[in-house]
C-alpha cells in the first residue's frame, strides 16, 4: 500500500473512532428515555396483585448523631402513623451525639412508653452502617420484630405510608420494600426544587420501571423496610465495607432470590440541602459508594445466562449509563472537536444527530416525570424547562436549526461572524457537553463565597443542574482513586419539613 493508501485509512479509521466517540454521548440519555417508556406498565406489571393487608410487628430503627432539631418531631409522626400502635416500635440508636439529641429521645421514651428506646452508642463516628447494626442486633436479639423499618431521623412519613410498604411483606418473596422520597423542605428554593424534581425522575420514574425490569438498583436510605426473614439471611447485619451500605443491602436481597419493590404511593418527606455545598457533599457519598459497588459485583455485570435480573443487559444498560456518565461526556465532546479540527464533512450531522437524540429524549422524560407528581411539578416548573441548564437548550437547538445563533440572530443586530467567530462558536458548542462539568465546579467554587448566595441559583438555571450530578460522580472517581477516607459525613438539617 502507498504512503497516501495509509495515511487515507489512517484517517477513515481515526474518523471512525471520532465518530463513535460523539454517538456515544447519547447513550445514557437514550437508555433513560428507554427505561421511561417502561414506566406506562408499571400499571399493568407490579406486584399489587400478590399484596394484602398485613401489619407485622415493625421496629423502626433510626440511626442518629446530633439530631436534635429533627429527632422529637420524626418520633412523633411515626407514633400518628395510620398503623395499629401496638405494633410499631421505635430505637433510636444515638451514635454518641454531643448535642440534645439523648435528652429528647428520653423525653420521647417517657412519653411513649414501650414503643421508644434510646440506645446509646459511647464511641461513635464509625459510620451510618455500625450504627444501624448496633441497633439491629439489640432488635433481633428478640422475637418481637417481623419486619423493621431503617429510616432517616429527619425524615417524616405521612400517615398511611407504613401500611401500603407492609402489604407487600404478605407476599413472602418479596424480601424489603422501599417508598418514594419527596422533597418536602418548607422553605423551597432553586436547589431543593430541582432535587424535588430529581427525586421524581430517580424515584417515581426509574424505580417504577426497575419495577418492571425485576431488579431495582438501590432501596432508599431513608426508607427500607426488611421483612425478618431476609435481615437474617444477609447475616443480621447492614454491609460496613462501603459508603452505599443500601445499595449493597438492595444487591444481596436479590441475590438471594427476594424480591425488593417500591410501593410509589408511600411517601416519605425529607429534608434536602439548600446549598451547592450541601449537595456535593451528600451526592459525592452517594456517588463513591456507587463505584464501591460496582467493583465489588463486577461479577455479575452483563451475564444474563445467569437467573437473576441484576446480570440482565437492561439492568447493566441502566447502571452503567448513570456510572459512566461522565466518561460518555467526556468521549462525545473528543469526537466532536476531533472531527471538526480534521475537517470532517461528518461533523455537522454527527452533532445534529447527537444533540437531537439527547433533546428528544429529555422532552419525553421531563414531560412523562412532570406527570408523574403534578404537585411537585407546579411548584419546580422552571426547574423542568431549564434541567439541563440554558446553555444546553441553547446547544440543543442549535443542532435542531442549524444557523439560529451562529447566522440568523446575529443578523438581526446587524452583525455577521468572522471566521474565527463561527471556530470558537463550534468548539465551545461541541465542547460543552464536557465543558458544563467544569462550569458546575465553578458554581461550587462560587457558592462558598459571601455573593454565592444570589450567585448560585442564576449559575444553576444558566449551566444546569444535570451538570453539576455529573462533575459530582466524576469528582467520585477521583476521590475513589486517590482512597480518600470513607466518613459519615451527615447532611445538616435544621428540622424544617412540611408538615
Amino acid at each position: 500500500m502507498t504512503a497516501e493508501g495509509l495515511a487515507a485509512a489512517g484517517m477513515t479509521a481515526l474518523t471512525t473512532v471520532l465518530v463513535l466517540f460523539a454517538l456515544i454521548g447519547a447513550v445514557p440519555s437514550l437508555t433513560m428515555a428507554l427505561q421511561f417508556v417502561l414506566v406506562p406498565f408499571h400499571a399493568v406489571a407490579n406486584h399489587y396483585r400478590r399484596a394484602a393487608p398485613y401489619y407485622p410487628n415493625v421496629a423502626v430503627v433510626v440511626p442518629a448523631w446530633n439530631e436534635a432539631a429533627v429527632i422529637g418531631a420524626s418520633i412523633d409522626r411515626l407514633m400518628a402513623l395510620d398503623y395499629p400502635s401496638d405494633r410499631v416500635r421505635v430505637y433510636v440508636v444515638d451514635d454518641a451525639s454531643t448535642d440534645e439529641t439523648p435528652d429528647v429521645v428520653r423525653a420521647k421514651a417517657v412519653q411513649y412508653p414501650g414503643a421508644v428506646f434510646h440506645l446509646r452508642r459511647e464511641r461513635g463516628g464509625e459510620g451510618k452502617a455500625h450504627t444501624l447494626n448496633h441497633g439491629l442486633r439489640h432488635v433481633l436479639a428478640e422475637d418481637w420484630m417481623e419486619a423493621l423499618l431503617i429510616m432517616d431521623a429527619d425524615v417524616v412519613y405521612l400517615p398511611t405510608s407504613l401500611r401500603r410498604m407492609t402489604r407487600h411483606l404478605a407476599d413472602p418473596e418479596v424480601g424489603a420494600v422501599t417508598a418514594y422520597i419527596r422533597e418536602g423542605s418548607q422553605r423551597k428554593t432553586t436547589l431543593t426544587r430541582f432535587i424535588a424534581f430529581e427525586y421524581v425522575l430517580s424515584e417515581l420514574g426509574a424505580r417504577r420501571a426497575q419495577n418492571v425490569l425485576g431488579a431495582m438498583a438501590c432501596l432508599a436510605g431513608g426508607a427500607q423496610l426488611h421483612s425478618r426473614a431476609n435481615l437474617v439471611d444477609l447475616g443480621g447485619a447492614i454491609d460496613t465495607s462501603s459508603l452505599a451500605e443500601d445499595t449493597v443491602t438492595t444487591f444481596e436481597t436479590q441475590l438471594a432470590g427476594r424480591r425488593v419493590v417500591l410501593e410509589p404511593h408511600a411517601v416519605v418527606l425529607a429534608e434536602e440541602p439548600d446549598r451547592v455545598a450541601g449537595l456535593w457533599k451528600q451526592r459525592l457519598r452517594w456517588a463513591r459508594g456507587n463505584v464501591q459497588v460496582t467493583k465489588r459485583y463486577r461479577h455479575i455485570w452483563f451475564r444474563p445466562w445467569k437467573r437473576d435480573r441484576l446480570s440482565s443487559v437492561s439492568f447493566g444498560l441502566v447502571w452503567f449509563s448513570v456510572l459512566l456518565l461522565p466518561v460518555f461526556m467526556l468521549l462525545a465532546s473528543v469526537g466532536l472537536v476531533g472531527l471538526y479540527l480534521i475537517d470532517s464533512p461528518l461533523t455537522s450531522i454527527i452533532f445534529r444527530s447527537l444533540w437531537i437524540s439527547v433533546g428528544c429524549a429529555y422532552l419525553f422524560s421531563m414531560a412523562l416525570g412532570a406527570q408523574l407528581d403534578p404537585r411537585t411539578s407546579r411548584i419546580a416548573w422552571r426547574e423542568i424547562l431549564l434541567f439541563p441548564g440554558l446553555i444546553s437548550m441553547v446547544v440543543m437547538l442549535s443542532a435542531f436549526f442549524p444557523g439560529l445563533f451562529d447566522e440568523r440572530v446575529p443578523q438581526l443586530f446587524g452583525l455577521r461572524l468572522t471566521d474565527t467567530g463561527y471556530d470558537v462558536w463550534n468548539l465551545a458548542v461541541f465542547s460543552w457537553i464536557s465543558l458544563c462539568m467544569v462550569a458546575a465546579w465553578l458554581i461550587k467554587l462560587i457558592d462558598g463565597t459571601r455573593a454565592g448566595s444570589w450567585l448560585s441559583p442564576l449559575l444553576i438555571y444558566l449551566i444546569g443542574y444535570g451538570p453539576i450530578l455529573c462533575a459530582i460522580t466524576l469528582d467520585s472517581y477521583i476521590k475513589e482513586a486517590r482512597g480518600a477516607a470513607m466518613t459519615w459525613d451527615k447532611t445538616e438539617k435544621r428540622g424544617k419539613v412540611l408538615a
